[in-house]
C-alpha cells in the first residue's frame, strides 16, 4: 500500500492534513523531521504512517503513561499491532511484551524516556530492527520549555548507541524559536525537514472574563453548556477540591484530578471522563497531557496559568475533533500572587547550576508577565496568542471575546457571547429524530463491549459525517471520514443497523 492507501485503510482518511505529508515523506526517505503542529492537527499520524510502511519496529518516546496507553488503545482499535513499555507493567508483563516485540508482534512500541536507560531495554534495542524513532512532546527536552524533563536529555545518547541510526522525528504542539533550537540541538537532529502548520486553531473561541464572583460566573457558563464535555483547570489542589465540592452541591457530576490523589483514584476519574460517564473534570495541570479525548467542548481556566505555553496547551484540549469549542479564562488579580508563589516554590531542578536555576526563574517570571498582559490587555486574544508564538496575525478576529465585544459596542448591538457561524459551517443535516444521538448511543454500547472509551471507536465528527452521508453498506461506509477498513470490519455492522432502521422509519428523510 502507498501512503494514501495506508491512511485510508487504518485510519479512514482520504487526504492528509496540512503539514502531515511533508513529515511522512521525510521519515519514509529516512530523513530526520521536526513537526510543530497545534493540538488536534494530527502529529501522531506523521510517524504512524511511516511506521506502518517501513519494515521493523517504530519506537515512540513519550513522557506520560496515560498518553501511551491512550495511543496504543487507539492504534489497536484501528487494527495496528502496538504496545507500550513503562512502569505501569509488572516485571513479568514487561518481559512478555519485550519477548513478543523481539518476535515481531508489534509495529509500534511506545516507551517512557526513563526506560531507555534500563539494561533489558538496551539489549532489546541492540537486536531489534528499529525502523524509526519518534520523540513526542519534544519540547520536554528544553529547559526553556514549560514541561522540561531531564530524562529527555538522554535520548540523543540512546539513539547514537544503536547499531544503525534510524530516522528521528520530533513533534510538539508548542515551541517558541528558542525551544525549537533546543529540540534540534539536544536531540541532535541531522538537517531535519521542518513543518510548522501554524498555531492557529480556528475552531476555538477564546475569551477572558473578570467576574466579581468566579463561582457564580463558572456556574453560569456551565448552565449554558449542559450535556457537554469539559475541563475546568485550577491552579492548586485546594482550588480543585473547593470547586468540585461546590459544583457537586449544585447538582453536577464531576471528577477531580491532581497530584495529591492516589494513582488509583486519578485513574478511575480519568477513565470515567474518557468514557463519558462524567462530563466535567476539575483538575490541576497534572491532567490532560496524555488525554486524546476528541469531544471536549470547552476548557475553562478558573485561575490564570503561569505561561502562555501552558495555557495554549491546556486550552487546546478543547475541540480536538475540529468541532467548535470554547476556551474561557476567569481572571482576577489574586491569580498573580498564586502564580508567583508557585514559581518561587517550584521544585528545583538538580540538573542545573544555581545560575541556570536563577535564569529559568527569571524566564518563568517573564512568561507570567506575558500571561498577565493576555488577561488584561483588552486586545485581540487570538492575535496575541499567534504573535507570542512568532506568527503574523491580523489585529482583530471574529472568534475571541474581546473582538466580539468591541464589534458589538462599535455597532450598539446587543453583546453576543459568540460570533455568527459562517454559513458553510452551520449547515447541519436534517435530523428530526436526532440520528446523531442514536449513533452516539450505538458507539457507547460498542465502547462498553470492547472496553474502550467511546471516542476510540470514532469521533463525533465521524458520526456527523455518517448522518450527512447515510451509508447503506460497508462500501459506502468507506466514504465516511474516520472509518477505515479495519474499523468498518469491527464496528461497521452495528452503525449500519442503526442507519438502516432509521431509514426504514423515515422514508424520504
Amino acid at each position: 500500500m502507498d501512503k494514501l492507501e495506508t491512511l485510508k485503510y487504518y485510519f479512514g482518511h482520504n487526504t492528509f492534513r496540512p503539514g502531515q505529508e511533508t513529515l511522512v515523506d521525510a521519515l519514509l526517505a529516512r530523513r530526520d523531521a521536526l513537526g510543530i503542529m497545534p493540538t488536534g492537527a494530527g502529529k501522531s499520524m506523521c510517524y504512524q504512517i511511516p511506521a506502518l510502511m517501513t519494515p521493523g519496529i517504530a519506537l515512540v518516546i513519550s513522557p506520560l503513561i496515560s498518553l501511551m496507553k491512550d495511543q496504543v488503545m487507539s492504534l489497536i482499535a484501528s487494527g495496528v499491532p502496538a504496545a507500550y513499555l513503562n512502569s505501569s507493567l509488572t516485571p513479568k508483563q514487561l518481559d512478555l511484551a519485550t519477548e513478543r516485540a523481539c518476535q515481531g508482534a508489534y509495529r509500534i512500541i511506545y516507551v517512557a524516556p526513563e526506560r531507555l536507560d534500563t539494561l533489558s531495554f538496551r539489549r532489546f534495542a541492540m537486536q531489534a530492527p528499529i525502523s524509526l524513532i519518534a520523540v513526542d512532546e519534544a519540547h520536554c527536552v528544553s529547559q526553556w520549555g514549560q514541561d522540561f524533563r531531564p530524562s529527555y536529555l538522554k535520548i540523543a545518547d540512546f539513539i547514537e548507541s544503536l547499531p544503525k541510526r534510524p530516522p528521528v522525528g520530533a513533534f510538539t504542539a508548542t515551541a517558541t524559536s528558542k525551544v525549537r533550537s533546543d529540540i534540534i540541538r539536544l536531540l541532535r537532529l541531522q538537517h531535519p525537514v521542518e513543518a510548522s502548520t501554524g498555531f492557529d486553531r480556528p475552531n476555538l473561541f477564546f475569551d477572558v472574563l473578570r467576574p466579581k464572583d468566579k463561582e457564580a460566573a463558572l456556574k453560569d457558563l456551565l448552565r449554558k453548556r449542559k450535556n457537554q464535555s469539559g475541563i475546568i483547570y485550577c491552579a492548586t489542589r485546594r482550588n480543585v477540591e473547593e470547586v468540585a465540592v461546590k459544583l457537586e452541591k449544585a447538582g453536577y457530576q464531576v471528577g477531580t484530578y491532581h497530584a495529591g490523589m492516589s494513582d488509583r483514584n486519578r485513574q478511575e476519574n480519568q477513565e470515567a471522563f474518557q468514557e463519558d460517564r462524567i462530563q466535567i473534570m476539575v483538575a490541576t495541570n497534572a491532567f490532560g497531557m496524555g488525554i486524546d479525548k476528541s469531544n471536549v467542548n470547552y476548557v475553562i481556566h478558573y485561575n490564570m496559568p503561569r505561561s502562555m505555553e501552558a495555557y495554549y496547551q491546556e486550552a487546546g484540549r478543547a475541540g480536538r475533533d475540529g468541532s467548535k469549542a470554547d476556551c474561557i479564562l476567569l481572571y482576577s488579580g489574586a491569580d498573580i500572587f498564586t502564580a508567583k508563589w508557585m514559581i518561587d516554590h517550584a521544585e528545583p531542578n538538580e540538573a542545573l547550576t544555581p545560575e541556570e536555576r536563577q535564569a529559568v526563574r527569571q524566564e518563568d517570571l517573564r512568561r507570567m508577565e506575558d500571561m498577565i498582559t493576555y488577561c488584561t490587555g483588552g486586545t485581540c486574544l487570538r492575535s496575541y496568542i499567534l504573535r507570542y508564538f512568532g506568527e503574523r496575525a491580523p489585529d482583530t478576529c471574529t472568534t475571541c471575546g474581546n473582538c466580539v465585544r468591541d464589534q458589538a459596542r462599535e455597532h450598539l448591538f446587543p453583546f453576543k457571547k459568540k460570533p455568527a457561524v459562517p454559513k458553510q459551517e452551520e449547515e447541519q443535516p436534517v435530523d428530526p429524530d436526532n440520528l446523531f444521538e442514536l449513533l452516539r448511543h450505538c458507539r457507547l454500547e460498542l465502547a462498553r463491549q470492547n472496553h474502550v472509551p467511546p471516542y476510540m471507536i470514532c469521533a463525533d465528527k465521524t458520526l456527523l459525517d455518517m448522518v450527512r452521508k447515510r451509508p447503506r453498506n460497508p462500501d459506502e461506509m468507506l466514504d465516511v471520514d474516520g472509518m477505515g477498513v479495519k474499523k468498518i470490519g469491527k464496528y461497521g455492522s452495528a452503525f449500519l443497523l442503526v442507519l438502516r432502521r432509521y431509514a426504514a422509519s423515515h422514508p424520504g428523510g
